[in-house]
């Protein structure tokens, strides 16, 4: 992809909405395209990644280990995003990433994203509150995953 064609591309994904277009250039000249395929392993728990990734196409499934089994929390797809944990300071994965299918991204590393926020506080700004978004609504489907695994069975 075109750095004109990344910029156009970031322009529509959901993730983006109220970055400006200045914001929008800059992730675009940080942006790499990658493409995963059926059954890959993105990244295991407790890994060290420092990689952030906007989907564009294809189906991910977040996961985490218990013991006997692997416990969906949620399945993302195009306009979603994983690996909010790239810009905290450890780089600690929360839960492991799994591809169902074909799956195409934009990948951006956290240490770059990092610097950005501290180059330009109204960009990290604007980044930190769209990535609590997605923590929170994580924590929420790590909630109501765990609500429906232990209620009680009527």
């Amino acid at each position: 992809m075109t750095l004109e064609n990344l910029a156009n591309t970031l322009r529509e994904h959901p993730f983006l909405q109220g970055f400006t277009a200045e914001h929008i250039d800059r992730l675009a000249a940080m942006a790499s395209e990658v493409r995963f395929g059926k059954g890959a392993l993105i990244f295991r728990e407790g890994d060290e990644s420092s990689f952030f990734y906007l989907l564009l196409a294809g189906k991910v499934a977040l996961e985490t280990n218990t013991p006997g089994r692997i416990v969906r929390i949620v399945t993302l797809g195009p306009g979603e995003e994983l690996g909010w944990s790239s810009l905290t300071p450890s780089h600690s994965k929360q839960f492991q990433a799994r591809s169902l299918e074909e799956t195409q991204a934009l990948a951006f590393d956290g240490a770059r994203l990092q610097h950005a926020c501290e180059e330009d506080c109204r960009f990290g700004y604007t980044l930190m509150t769209a990535m609590l978004r997605v923590v929170a609504n994580r924590l929420q489907s790590t909630r109501l995953q765990l609500l429906d695994m232990y209620s009680p069975v009527a």
